[in-house]
């Protein structure tokens, strides 16, 4: 299947496209620099810049995907507007399907995670937008996954998503790695199960 790829080139977002092919699909790789996108090409690969900031460039970008998969956040250094433009852009572009990355402790789990977690997140950076963000991606219908602390190490042998109302409360959410994230998130994408709805990504 196509898959189109938001924010390619951050750390997410290239895992997501690694795995994307890696599975076999054609990928949409998106970026504001696409020589940041830093995988082998692949005639299964197309690179498009565009830059959720700039509305022309990330609509036509986005128009007639059919699929897409964001890997889009923001550091407290970069611009605040970009989760919110980003969603809404994806939302007005009305693709079949989207799975969006969340932060767990955000939004719809903010009760789950508990305060200390709370408060961290807001200290960390643009909270508002992304609770605005998940909103915008909720109401139009994608799968929003909220995510522990994400590391870099191995896919999880063991690793499985669930709901967010199958979840428990915890006093630290648990890390998770970006290559789990992306592996739940395909798989959302290949077999939509939590559509319209928060999930969970899980080690174990």
């Amino acid at each position: 299947m196509e898959l189109t790829i938001l924010a390619a080139s951050g750390a997410t977002g290239l895992e997501l496209t690694r795995q994307a092919l890696g599975r076999g699909h054609t990928v949409v790789a998106i970026a504001r620099n696409t020589d940041r996108i830093t995988v082998p090409n692949s005639p299964r690969l197309t690179r498009v810049a565009a830059d959720v900031l700039v509305p022309d460039t990330i609509a036509g970008a986005l128009e007639g995907r059919g699929t897409v998969l964001s890997g889009l956040g923001v550091a407290g250094r970069d611009n605040p507007g970009a989760l919110t433009a980003g969603a809404q852009a994806v939302a007005a572009a009305r693709p079949q399907h989207v799975v969006w990355l969340g932060a767990y402790g955000t939004g719809p789990s903010a009760q789950a995670a508990g305060p200390l977690t709370r408060t961290l997140l807001r200290l960390l950076g643009d909270l508002n937008g992304k609770v605005t963000a998940d909103g915008i991606i909720l109401d139009a219908g994608g799968t929003v996954f909220h995510a522990g602390p994400l590391t870099n190490g191995p896919l999880s042998p063991t690793r499985r998503t669930i709901g967010l109302r199958d979840s428990s409360s915890r006093l630290f959410p648990a890390r998770v790695s970006r290559a789990t994230v992306a592996a739940a998130m395909l798989d959302e994408a290949e077999n939509p199960t939590h559509t319209g709805g928060v999930a969970l990504p899980l080690e174990r």
